[in-house]
């Protein structure tokens, strides 16, 4: 039975990416077919090959299902801003039901034992004056992991976070602590701070990596149950 999840975050530099790409790693390690998606990424690169994202690069590396780029990251930006400012300098529409069918179309056609889709930024990123990408997950209806970037602050990021994922009738399916800031203060009384407001599960703490890979993260996390 395959399993998909929509991976957030508690902001921008929490870690999404690497957290993703972990689990993906995970799932490999464990033997079961595997591939992420990243639905909306700005900041990319021009190559002979057309726009290309690291974020969507490192989701690829993990995946034992070949897709097209294309189908990986459907929406793909040059420059490193919010995606629906992104969108307005290139006179191009995002819209919720866009992104839907492109993903439910590649959902279709290409079956795995693990799926992860990854969001840009937090829960709340804006697609258009009318609607966030928090709308994409709704329609499709999946459990969420949020990434917790372990630093000052992110007790509330945190809980905002929960509180809107809950109140769009999704289910929270577990979250990982990603430790962003090596420098962090009372990180253990943090954690369990967190431990005790968020009744989903902890899936993995993740220390601060000064060489970040996935398969490094796959040794602290654990796949969540759907």
């Amino acid at each position: 039975m395959s399993q998909k999840f929509f991976i957030t975050g508690t902001d921008t530099d929490a870690g999404k990416t690497l957290c993703t790409a972990g689990l993906l790693a995970a799932a490999k390690a464990k033997g079961l077919s595997t591939y992420g998606i990243t639905t909306i990424a700005s900041g990319c690169e021009q190559t002979e090959q057309g726009l290309r994202n690291a974020d969507a690069l490192a989701l690829m590396a993990q995946s034992t299902v070949e897709l097209p780029y294309e189908e990986v990251n459907p929406m793909a930006f040059e420059p490193a801003i919010a995606p629906h400012v992104a969108a307005l300098h290139k006179n191009q529409a995002l819209s919720a039901d866009r992104l839907v069918g492109q993903l439910r179309g590649t959902l279709m056609m290409n079956r795995a034992d693990f799926v992860c889709i990854e969001g840009a930024g937090g829960w709340r990123v804006p697609l258009n004056p009318r609607e966030y990408l928090s709308a994409v997950p709704q329609s499709l209806k999946l459990p969420v992991i949020l990434v917790v970037g372990m630093k000052l602050g992110c007790i509330n990021h945190a809980m905002l976070t929960v509180e809107a994922i809950e109140r769009d009738g999704l289910k929270l399916a577990g979250w990982i602590a990603n430790r962003v800031d090596p420098d962090m203060s009372c990180y253990d009384e943090n954690l369990v701070t967190l431990q005790t407001l968020i009744s989903a599960p902890l899936l993995g703490q993740v220390p601060y990596l000064e060489s970040p890979q996935a398969e490094r993260v796959a040794e602290y996390v654990t796949l969540p149950q759907a």
